[in-house]
């Protein structure tokens, strides 16, 4: 498996979800993922949520679609902190892969949510979080947490992946209320 962005976490499948690509990929053959390209795959995820959560904070439709968004913003700031202050600490320099098509796949995302109408924002935002959070979940657990060399940040991506897990568990909820 090959990572070529973790905007998310690392890399599979690019799943089209009401519109907006998904900007996780996965092709093959792998390349050997280092705790440099790891960190950089983490940062890169939490940004993407950071800024996905304020064009939600932003645009959405209903309260709860903003404070899910403000929210995202939130909790991935802080763990985006964890990450590069680690990164700091261990003296390891960021380094996406080579063939990291995350930020074109990211922008490729938030033109679909910005071209979004008002009536559709919200779920298609819903959507996206949905298979971003589900996308970050099983390239962790297939493909960077086997990579990690460091037991620090092996062990910080582990405890982390709950909350990319609460994530998607609470906007599928979110998307199945608001479509009543």
């Amino acid at each position: 498996m090959r990572p070529s962005l973790l905007i998310a976490a690392a890399a599979l499948v690019a799943i089209p979800v009401a519109g907006v690509a998904h900007p996780i990929r996965h092709a093959s053959p792998a390349p050997t993922l280092d705790d440099a390209t790891i960190v950089a795959i983490f940062d890169a995820a939490n940004t993407a949520d950071i800024e996905t959560g304020r064009l939600a904070k932003e645009r959405g439709q209903s309260q709860e679609v903003r404070d899910f968004g403000a929210m995202l913003e939130r909790d991935h700031t802080q763990v985006r902190k964890l990450g590069r202050d680690l990164a700091a600490k261990l003296g390891v320099k960021p380094t996406p892969p080579a063939d990291d098509a995350g930020a074109r796949d990211h922008a490729a995302a938030m033109k679909a949510l910005r071209a979004a109408s008002k009536a559709d924002f919200d779920q298609a935002f819903l959507h996206h979080e949905v298979a971003f959070h589900k996308s970050v979940l099983d390239a962790v657990t297939i493909t960077l947490l086997p990579a990690i060399k460091n037991a620090e940040l092996k062990d910080l991506v582990t405890k982390i992946a709950p909350a990319f897990q609460g994530h998607m568990l609470a906007a599928d909820a979110l998307s199945k209320k608001l479509a009543r």
